[in-house]
C-alpha cells in the first residue's frame, strides 16, 4: 500500500478537519463519503464536525445521506451504519414516512422495526412498509427453503431405494459412486447411466409428524419472530409435516392458518408487551393430540412473567408424554442470545435442549428432531453452547 493510500485511509478513519492538507489527500468523491460517515459518527449535537451537516429531523435529508451510504458501501455495511443511526440518532419515527421508507436498506432487524411500529403507522405507508417486508420475506425464502425442505423431507423412506427418483429425491453420493466409471476426464464430469434415490413413502394425514413452533413476541425477540415466521411458512408449504405458529406475548395468537403468506403472519405479530410463557405453552399442549409424533420448540429467552414453577410442571408434563421438547433461546443470525440463566438450568435439567441456534442451522435442527435423534449431540458436533441443569 503506497503512503498517499495508507494517509487517505487513515483521513477517512479519523475525520476531515478543515486543515487543507487533510482535504487535499482526498477526492470529491472520498470527502462525500467522510461527510457521510462524520454526519453519523462525529463530533457534536448535530453529528459532525464543522461543515458535515449532520443527519438533522428531514426526511428528504435522510433519505440523501441514505443514498450516500449507498454509493460509498456494501448493503451489509449499509445495513449496520443505517442501524446505528436509527439508534443514535433516533431516526426510528421517520420509518413512518413512505418516502423514506422506500430508500431504506431493508433487512430483518428493520423487518422487525417495522412490524413493531405497525399500529401506529399511517394507511399509506403501511404498503409501503409491505411491500419493503415482502422484499425481505422474498430473499428469506429463497435464502431458506431448499435447504429446510431437504432437511424436513421426513416423508423419504430412507431404507427403500429406486432407480428411477424424483429429481428431488436423487441420493447424489450413492449416484456418483455408481457412475465413477462412467468419468469424462476432458468434460471434467460424470455422465450418470444409472440414478440411485429414495422411495417416496406415501403418507396420510394422521401419520404426519406436527411440529408446533412457540413463540415469543415479547419486543426482545423481534428478530427471531422474523425468523421463526418464515420457517413456519416454508414448513407449512412441506406436505411430509404439519406445523402450526403460535406467537405470545401475555396474549396468545395462532397464526397457522396464515401460513401461506408469511408477509401477513409478519403483519398478525404484534411484538412488545409482557411475557406469560406459561399459558402459552398450555395452549399448544391442549392441541397436540398425538404426542409421541408432536415436536414443540419453544423460542424465547425464558424471561417467565408468569408462573415458572407451573411452566416447569407443563413442559415436564410434555416431556414424559413423548413430546420432543425444545428450547431456542433465540433464533438470530449472531446465535448470541439474552437469557435468564435461572429459569434456562431449570429446564434444562428436565433434560430438554435449551440453547440459541442461527437460521442457518435451523434446517439441520428440524431435520436431527424429526428423526427423533439427540438434540444434545447434535449441538456438541457444531460448538453450540448447551446450557446445563447447573447453570
Amino acid at each position: 500500500m503506497s503512503q498517499d493510500e495508507r494517509i487517505r485511509r487513515w483521513t477517512l478513519a479519523l475525520g476531515v478537519e478543515e486543515s487543507e492538507s487533510e482535504r487535499s489527500a482526498l477526492s470529491a468523491s472520498d470527502l462525500r463519503m467522510a461527510q457521510a460517515l462524520s454526519a453519523l459518527y462525529g463530533d457534536g449535537e448535530d453529528g459532525g464536525k464543522k461543515g458535515s451537516g449532520g443527519l438533522g429531523a428531514s426526511a428528504p435529508r435522510v433519505a440523501r445521506w441514505l443514498g450516500d451510504i449507498r454509493e460509498f458501501f456494501p448493503t451489509p455495511v449499509v445495513q449496520v451504519i443505517q442501524k446505528d443511526a436509527f439508534e443514535r440518532k433516533g431516526l426510528r419515527q421517520m420509518l413512518l414516512e413512505p418516502e423514506f421508507l422506500a430508500t431504506v436498506e431493508a433487512d430483518v432487524s428493520l423487518v422487525a422495526d417495522l412490524v413493531a411500529l405497525r399500529s401506529v403507522m399511517p394507511e399509506k405507508t403501511k404498503e409501503t412498509a409491505r411491500i419493503v417486508i415482502a422484499k425481505v420475506v422474498a430473499e428469506l425464502m429463497e435464502r431458506l427453503e431448499r435447504r429446510t425442505g431437504d432437511a424436513i423431507r421426513g416423508a423419504l423412506d430412507r431404507s427403500r431405494r429406486t432407480n428411477r427418483p424424483r429429481f428431488a429425491d436423487i441420493d447424489w453420493p450413492r449416484t456418483i459412486r455408481a457412475n465413477l466409471r462412467h468419468y469424462q476426464a476432458e468434460h471434467g464430469t460424470i455422465v450418470p447411466e444409472r440414478m440411485v434415490g429414495f422411495l417416496r413413502q406415501q403418507r396420510r394425514i394422521a401419520d404426519l409428524d406436527e411440529v408446533v413452533l412457540c413463540v415469543d413476541q415479547s419486543g426482545s425477540m423481534a428478530t427471531s419472530v422474523v425468523y421463526a415466521s418464515i420457517f413456519a411458512a416454508v414448513m407449512a408449504s412441506l406436505p411430509v409435516v404439519a406445523t402450526k405458529l403460535v406467537c405470545f406475548d401475555t396474549a396468545i395468537v395462532d397464526l397457522t392458518e396464515e401460513l401461506a403468506d408469511p408477509v401477513e403472519v409478519l403483519f398478525g405479530v404484534q411484538l412488545g408487551g409482557g411475557t406469560d410463557i406459561n399459558r402459552a405453552v398450555a395452549y399448544c399442549e391442549e392441541r397436540i393430540e398425538r404426542p409421541a409424533k408432536s415436536h414443540l420448540v419453544l423460542i424465547t429467552d425464558l424471561y417467565e412473567g408468569g408462573d415458572a414453577a407451573a411452566l416447569l410442571d407443563r413442559l415436564a408434563r410434555l416431556v414424559l408424554s413423548g413430546v420432543n421438547v425444545i428450547v431456542l433461546l433465540a433464533l438470530t443470525d449472531s446465535g448470541r442470545p439474552s437469557y435468564d440463566p435461572a429459569l434456562s438450568a431449570k429446564v434444562a435439567a428436565l433434560d430438554i435442549p435449551v440453547f440459541a441456534c442461527t437460521p442457518d442451522e435451523f434446517p439441520d435442527l428440524m431435520g436431527t428432531a424429526l428423526r427423533r435423534e439427540d438434540i444434545h449431540s447434535w449441538a456438541a458436533d457444531r460448538d453450540i453452547r448447551l446450557i446445563r441443569p447447573d447453570g
